[in-house]
């Protein structure tokens, strides 16, 4: 998920939350509907073990 903007770089954090990180803005992309599925399905899994809300 795209945060922000600082100087030439774009300011990323995990879908499910976690750290940012600088990437530069040539290298972003939409998520594929795998990768979405993906996070979606490891969120869902973490959520029912209760590591997150």
């Amino acid at each position: 998920m795209v945060m922000g903007h600082e100087g030439p770089y774009v300011q990323l954090r995990p879908l499910g939350g976690g750290k940012e990180w600088d990437c530069a803005p040539d290298a972003v992309r939409r998520a594929t509907a795998a990768e979405r599925l993906s996070a979606a399905t490891a969120r869902a899994n973490a959520r029912s073990r209760g590591e997150v809300p």
